[in-house]
């Protein structure tokens, strides 16, 4: 039996499709101006951008432009790349613009369809921002999709690693930018810790396209971005800490994988208190006593080190650093750290040197980051499976879109040995096999210990000829990538390593010309080259081809199915041949977790022999159904961090909000008066209470206060001794006093320097009560959960002591203000002293669920600043930050951004 929605969706198409048809009118109306537009000359064409923009003054939408633009942008494209965008890439370009997710397969040209609604939105004026993964993408999608908005009048600026202040605020300006999401982040916390509107480097969020959406807005999404600075050296309690452990045994922990977490038994907690009581580091009787907050702290971090990082797979020991390796990836991450003093227990345990901690100085999550967009959308191969979470969380709505040409790629069932020794020897004699026929195969391995060991047994069995793609070597990255697709090649390749880079079939052409074409002088010589370049790729296609495509093999399943469809997605672009299959084993980790142990032995009972396989469809439906279990369960951590995060995140705009009111007000004047007037009615209030009698008056604690803030000694006593006088007299008293202290304060210095002094106490005193703030709010949420022992929702709770908090600061913020203004003495200079500089500041980007810092060479803020003479010219790792302009510290008389900087941007 048939149900109505079934019964629908057959006759209408299901609701992606009905979207997908509705824009057949316009992707015709587009159509049908092709001819008007190969008829314009070159400027008739990019006059077409003034025209658009006089329309849109006139009081045209951008909805009205959307046909002639994206026809303009196409024929640009066309002029400029040699590339025609597809009817499928004009639906995907109004996907985009419409506020939504457009879902388009690998190799589909996603980079160009994005120009198309970029071009339209950038006629505003307001500025438009491409978000990308990692520096590498943004430098290539702006210097290549550039050249179309630049043959159209427009400007395109690019922000990568390592550029200045005034290099930001120039490609901010642009038309259209191009940036990862970290530098993004990072500008926008750094600019509200600026103290003059003219030092900030960003002008609004007007206008956001996300390339690989799933990956920022949902792998990164539970992780904030902070920025801090350092702390006291602490090195000497981590070192001690992290002996205890190996003391102890299996009984006095807990493991749980699946969490990611470990805890210590009631033996185990007997044995540690005994330990830190004779180490001098036990305050009270109990571990679990309010002051040994800190203790716990550092030894639960202790216990994951040793229990739960594994070294070679979580992090590598390199020149006396812990280096991270990202987990979807598989890329070492240098710079990266783990936060809240994991990283410190991990050195603790390596015994490299231990960096001193950070304390948080701003922090925002991408989550709320890129909600304070007008206008979002994404695009990426893979986002389906995601659906829900982009629609409960930032409003977007996911369409697939369909490929230009139908894809063929053969994807096939699940091959599940009982043993990984098994799983390896079947995965090397598939490699053997299709490299004998000159099929080219991409290897996808879950971290870089099993890339390097399924290298050294493929090694042992006399494969030859292979490349490993993974941390260790991704400077090699894209171009290994992209010549993943000649006949015979073996890639392998840690995860989604070399995301954004197409894998042809015969190679990806354009980069063996850049590549081989770099060194030789235009001329015929460089022509017969590029000529044999074009014809050798031809051939190599032709052979990849009849060998049957891009042989995508798995060597395991990834907890998320994302990341396997993103690595089988490699395979079938543009309509070629291709295939792709997963090799799996009772032992690796997904199916170990999720109890292979019946199944091994239900296997042995069914008599599997050692190197036979079971292939059947429903152990395909048993792993999507623990995957999705994995991935709710994701959804709902990442979900309960942003409830927990929104509470921060109106605060942080009242902050921030505040503070550019602040910096854009001539004078502040009127701000600290109130402040000030509201300190001493608190002042009096809590000293005499309203209607008390006389001798219930604290005439002592009231003088005390007027001392404090007001740094007045008023007759206090003499005034309450006074017949028939009541609080309101004694508040207008010493209100009049303050008022004339302040003004003979603001008349000697002058309104010029006094504005100035002003401005400046008041904006840095928000800074220090706001980070203090945030570490309250850090330490309220680690212990929030345990009020839902007591039957009260911690959510609930957390909100409800938040906002105490945060009167708290306001009420600490006019205390404070008050206190300094009424004390400040000033030198003349003053007035034209410069700005207060910011902080030594690293970068961070933290996993809350885990710990984790996989911030790293994405800012130019990660890099704590290096005194120059402790710069060692033979070692780069020495150098710190470098500014562009700056001499190269290699002693080369060059500028960095022409030395070493070039190297790093290469």
């Amino acid at each position: 039996m048939v149900s109505l929605g079934g019964l629908a969706r057959k006759l209408f198409g299901s609701s992606n499709e009905r979207r997908v048809r509705s824009y057949k009118s316009r992707v015709e109306a587009i159509n049908a101006l092709e001819p008007e537009m190969k008829a314009l000359s070159d400027e008739q064409l990019a006059a077409k951008t003034v025209e658009f923009r006089k329309e849109l003054a006139e009081g045209k939408s951008l909805d009205d432009l959307l046909v002639p633009a994206f026809a303009v942008a196409r024929e640009a494209a066309v002029r400029v790349l040699g590339l025609r965008p597809f009817d499928v890439q004009l639906i995907g370009g109004m996907i985009l613009h419409e506020k939504s997710i457009a879902e388009m397969k690998t190799g589909e040209g996603k980079t160009l369809v994005a120009t198309l609604p970029v071009y339209l939105n950038a006629l505003a004026g307001k500025g438009v921002h491409v978000v990308t993964v990692n520096d590498y993408l943004a430098r290539r999608d702006a210097g290549m999709m550039g050249k179309i908005y630049g043959f159209l009048g427009m400007t395109t600026g690019v922000i990568v690693h390592g550029l200045d202040d005034d290099q930001r605020r120039e490609a901010y300006a642009c038309d259209i930018t191009y940036a990862t999401n970290n530098e993004l982040g990072f500008d926008y916390l750094r600019d509200n810790m600026k103290y003059d509107r003219a030092q900030m480097v960003q002008r609004g969020h007007f206008y956001a396209i996300v390339d690989e959406v799933d990956s920022i807005l949902v792998d990164e999404a539970r992780t904030p971005l902070i920025i801090s600075g350092p702390l006291d050296d602490r090195s000497d309690l981590y070192i001690t800490i992290d002996a205890f452990i190996p003391m102890l045994s299996e009984e006095d922990y807990e493991i749980d994988e699946k969490q990611r977490s470990a805890n210590f038994s009631e033996v185990g907690t007997e044995k540690l208190e005994n330990m830190l009581r004779n180490a001098g580091l036990l305050k009270g009787e109990s571990l679990y006593d309010v002051e040994n907050v800190a203790i716990v702290h550092h030894i639960n971090n202790a216990l994951k080190a040793h229990k739960l990082f594994t070294r070679d797979k979580d992090y590598i020991v390199r020149n006396d650093e812990i280096v991270i390796i990202d987990e979807f990836t598989g890329r070492m991450m240098p710079g990266r750290r783990y936060s809240e003093g994991q990283h410190q227990a991990l050195e603790a345990k390596e015994k490299v040197t231990i960096q001193p901690e950070n304390q948080t100085l701003a922090s925002v999550t991408f989550q709320n980051y890129f909600r304070m967009y007008g206008k979002l959308a994404g695009m990426t191969g893979t986002a389906a499976t995601e659906a829900e979470e982009f629609g409960n969380i930032y409003g977007l709505e996911v369409v697939e879109v369909p490929t230009n040409l139908p894809i063929k790629r053969l994807d096939e069932d699940d091959e599940v040995y009982r043993t990984v020794d098994e799983k390896y020897k079947a995965i090397i004699e598939e490699i053997k096999d299709a490299q004998k026929r000159g099929q080219p195969i991409l290897v996808g391995t879950t971290s870089i210990e099993k890339s390097e060991l399924l290298a050294e047994r493929l090694k042992a069995a006399h494969v030859k000829d292979f490349q490993v793609l993974n941390a260790r070597y991704h400077e090699q990255e894209a171009y290994i990538v992209s010549q993943a697709g000649v006949p015979g090649a073996i890639t392998i390749a840690t995860n989604m390593a070399g995301r954004g880079t197409d894998i042809q079939l015969g190679g990806n052409l354009d980069m063996r010309l850049e590549r081989e074409l770099a060194e030789m002088e235009p001329g015929p010589e460089r022509d017969a080259k590029r000529a044999a370049i074009v014809e050798d790729v031809k051939k190599l296609k032709e052979q990849a081809l009849a060998a049957g495509g891009l042989y995508v093999l798995a060597t395991e399943r990834h907890e998320s199915r994302r990341i396997d469809n993103q690595l089988r997605g490699r395979s079938g672009r543009q309509g070629d041949p291709g295939r792709s299959k997963f090799y799996l084993s009772l032992q690796d980790d997904l199916m170990r977790i999720f109890g292979s142990d019946r199944m091994d032995g239900m296997l042995q009972k069914l008599g599997l022999k050692e190197g036979e396989a079971i292939v059947h469809p429903w152990i395909n439906k048993a792993l999507e159904r623990a995957q999705k279990k994995v991935e709710a369960r994701n959804f709902d951590i990442r979900k309960n961090l942003l409830k927990y995060d929104d509470v921060l995140n109106d605060q942080r705009k009242v902050i921030f909000e505040q503070r550019l009111e602040l910096m854009d007000a001539e004078t502040v004047t009127d701000i600290v008066e109130d402040m000030r007037q509201e300190v001493i009615e608190n002042l009096v209030r809590l000293h005499i209470p309203e209607h008390a009698y006389a001798e219930q008056w604290d005439v002592a604690g009231l003088k005390a206060g007027v001392a404090q803030y007001l740094n007045l000694d008023l007759p206090v006593e003499q005034w309450a001794a006074e017949e028939g006088i009541d609080e309101a007299d004694i508040l207008e008293r010493v209100k009049k006093a303050a008022e004339q202290a302040a003004a003979d304060r603001a008349e000697r210095f002058g309104p010029q320097i006094m504005n100035y002094v002003e401005k400046s106490v008041v904006l840095q005193t928000i800074d220090h009560l706001w980070r203090e703030h945030i570490v309250n709010l850090d330490h309220l949420r680690s212990v929030i959960g345990f009020r839902g022992y007591a039957q009260r929702d911690p959510l609930q709770e957390y909100k409800g002591e938040a906002f105490e908090l945060f009167q708290a600061l306001l009420a600490n913020l006019r205390q404070t203000v008050t206190a300094q203004l009424m004390r400040v003495e000033l030198v003349r200079e003053a007035a034209e002293a410069p700005a207060p500089a910011l902080p030594v500041m690293a970068g961070h980007h933290i996993d809350e669920t885990t710990g984790e810092d996989d911030f790293g060479e994405g800012s130019g803020f990660m890099a704590v600043a290096v005194n120059p003479e402790d710069r060692d010219p033979q070692d780069p790792a020495t150098w710190g930050k470098v500014a562009r302009n700056e001499p190269c510290p290699c002693g080369s008389g060059k500028k960095y951004k022409h030395c070493h900087g070039a190297f790093e941007q290469a």
